[in-house]
């Protein structure tokens, strides 16, 4: 039994009990709904990370593992089209961590990216472990009653888009598992990751496609404005966060909503760090774009009448058309005028597949 199987006999057991008749929305989606007040739902999303698992903590800094334990919950809250407002952070971690200056760098990553978006860290519990560090993270945010973007709102004749670039996540887990490491700015020889120019006339080096890249990873930045925005405009009809990998998420979504799709391989925004280093390190941009996960851009449909109404650019970040949502109930790659079925290769716990933080 995976991850996923034992979620779904969760769900059928919880639907089977007693419950408040608040909850909008329960066990299925990237959060839960439960309604607040007459007017305002809210959204209450939880992740953990656990050392070996999920993260290296030997190639982790502890500040950046403090901003992904809360940018993995805000991507959640994101993919419901919700604002974030509180957050719950949990965690345990052997004396060796306690005692020395973990901690204090960890919270210091959290509280730096609870301030870029306003969240405030309302309580949690700490704990001794025995061995290795573990994370729980909570958060809280809200939307106008009956406005949550859930995974089951697609149609036939939605179009499929995605928000920034895919396959640089799992390129910087691969990476790590090579031994590369990031390098803070604090160290020395620290590399400071320069712009790539349009015309191409300036270009990243591959030292510093390899820093980006084990950052993509370490430091990833959760689309909370794109969340907000197609939320509280309407404009998606459902939603999901890449966190275990494209061809997974996708299914995930297809299964809720009822339907299939069709995503052409040759509109996916493939990272053009891994496109740079593919040929070198043995990395398959196309492969890591549709399998790799943790990559926490949000993937989302919108009905053909609303598609003129997308904004280009939120905080900077493009999205890109990928597909169409299909009444059959399968999910294809289109690849050179050739139908493939594209079956589910992302992460799965107790299953052994795909590719994680750590396996």
């Amino acid at each position: 039994m995976n991850e996923f199987e034992f979620i779904a006999r969760l769900r059928e057991q919880a639907s089977a009990r007693k419950h408040s008749t608040r909850i909008v929305k329960g066990i299925g989606d990237d959060a839960s709904t439960i309604r607040e007040a007459a007017n305002r739902d809210l959204i209450v999303t939880t992740d953990l990370l656990v050392e070996g698992v999920d993260f290296h903590r030997q190639a982790t800094p502890p500040r950046l593992l403090g901003h992904k334990a809360l940018a993995v919950s805000l991507s959640d809250i994101a993919a419901m089209g919700a604002r974030p407002y509180w957050s719950f952070l949990s965690f345990g971690m052997p004396r060796d961590a306690w005692s020395g200056s973990f901690k204090d760098e960890f919270i210091s990553g959290y509280f730096a990216l609870a301030d870029q978006f306003g969240v405030t860290l309302a309580g949690g519990d700490v704990s001794e472990t025995k061995e290795g560090v573990v994370v729980d993270s909570i958060v809280l945010g809200e939307v106008e009653s009956g406005a949550a973007v859930l995974r089951s709102g697609a149609r036939v004749g939605d179009q499929i888009f995605v928000t920034g670039n895919l396959g640089g996540a799992a390129a910087g887990l691969k990476l790590i598992e090579l031994g590369a490491r990031v390098l803070m700015e604090s160290e020395p020889g620290a590399i400071a990751i320069g712009p790539v120019v349009e015309d191409g006339q300036s270009k990243r080096t591959d030292d510093e496609a390899i820093q980006a890249l084990l950052l993509r990873q370490l430091r990833p930045e959760p689309r909370v404005g794109w969340g907000i925005v197609l939320g509280e405009e309407r404009l998606a009809t459902s939603m999901i966060d890449l966190s275990d990998g494209l061809s997974s998420d996708l299914h995930h979504l297809c299964e809720e909503s009822n339907v299939g799709a069709i995503i052409d391989a040759a509109s996916l925004p493939l990272n053009d760090n891994v496109k740079q280093l593919c040929g070198r390190r043995a990395l398959d941009p196309l492969a890591l774009a549709l399998h790799g996960g943790e990559d926490f851009e949000l993937l989302f449909t919108v009905a053909p009448e609303n598609v003129s109404r997308l904004p280009k650019r939120v905080d900077g970040v493009a999205i890109s058309p990928i597909g169409e949502i299909t009444e059959l109930r399968d999910v294809q790659l289109k690849e050179k005028n050739r139908l493939w079925q594209l079956e589910p290769g992302g992460f799965e716990h107790f299953a052994g597949t795909g590719s994680h933080s750590a396996e």
